[in-house]
């Protein structure tokens, strides 16, 4: 199962360590990776993820993700891709 995860908050140190590692210890895999840091403050950062078939439940991840950026001041959000996709795609023709 293919999903987005993004991840926003002040910059600092471990960030990348911590929310990969989480993700590693729940059986999903990185597939590609974007961060950046805006105005030398912020960090902002979007992963596409493959839920391998051993990973927990979906709700499960979620609030595992959820926990970690409370626990490292970030915000984390996952969303299956297919929704992600779909939700773009209204805004798009919405646009047109």
């Amino acid at each position: 199962m293919k999903a987005i995860v993004s991840v926003i908050g002040k910059d600092k140190k471990g960030i990348i360590a911590k929310v990969s590692g989480a993700l590693y210890d729940m059986d999903v895999n990185i597939e590609d990776i974007s961060q950046t840091i805006l105005q030398e403050e912020y960090f902002t950062m979007i992963m596409a993820v493959e839920i391998c078939e051993n990973a927990p439940r979906f709700d499960v991840i979620k609030s595992e993700l959820n926990k970690l950026g409370e626990k490292i001041g970030v915000q984390i959000q996952i969303q299956l891709k297919s929704i992600f996709d779909s939700m773009h795609n209204v805004s798009l023709n919405m646009n047109n």
